[in-house]
């Protein structure tokens, strides 16, 4: 079966304008590129969610931003997924990945949290791993910076000239996934840089 069944797409990250442009908040730079490309809005709320509906090549998919902070963002995934009856294995989540050099991007069909606190959170809230993710690398600090520090920090000048690009490439390999499944999504940007 090449069609996917991901219907929920989530961005992690924390609301508010002070994290806006962190790398941290990578997901939700993802989100709001694939609602700018599908002529959707992504500002409805409920749930403590910013969420939106949309359809790409025919299939209707929904668009979220957990508007928690990061470390909860399992709540609000939980709650969009029970309203809209959407099963685990059928949200794909995109955040930030430390243990990826930057600009790196890796789609993986489960896993654990690997440290990060809002994936963590997916896992303890929804009791399941096997959800498919996109993780998108923005490097590991120099050793005498704090990890918080570094993802609740800005891109660099030098990342900030690729980052678009980057969200760009993030977006395709989402509607990738949407379209033709996660198979053919992992084999066309897991190798690519």
């Amino acid at each position: 079966m090449s069609e996917s069944s991901v219907k929920l797409v989530v961005g992690l990250g924390n609301p508010g304008s002070r994290y806006e442009h962190t790398r941290h908040n990578i997901g939700f730079r993802v989100i709001d590129r694939l609602a700018e490309r599908l002529g959707m809005s992504v500002t409805r709320s409920r749930f403590n969610a910013q969420y939106g509906k949309g359809r790409i090549e025919g299939r209707e998919v929904i668009l979220a931003k957990p508007q928690s902070f990061m470390n909860l963002s399992g709540g609000p995934v939980r709650s969009l997924a029970d309203y809209f009856d959407v099963e685990p294995g059928e949200i794909l989540v995109v955040y930030d990945e430390i243990d990826l050099p930057y600009g790196r991007m890796k789609i993986v069909a489960k896993g654990g949290h690997g440290g990060h606190n809002g994936v963590r959170s997916l896992i303890d809230t929804l009791k399941v791993r096997d959800f498919p993710r996109i993780r998108m690398g923005v490097g590991r600090p120099d050793p005498r910076i704090e990890v918080s520090n570094w993802v609740l920090g800005r891109f660099s000048s030098e990342e900030a000239d690729s980052l678009e690009p980057f969200v760009d490439r993030a977006g395709d390999a989402v509607s990738k996934i949407l379209t033709e499944g996660l198979v053919k999504g992992m084999n066309a940007f897991n190798c690519m840089k």
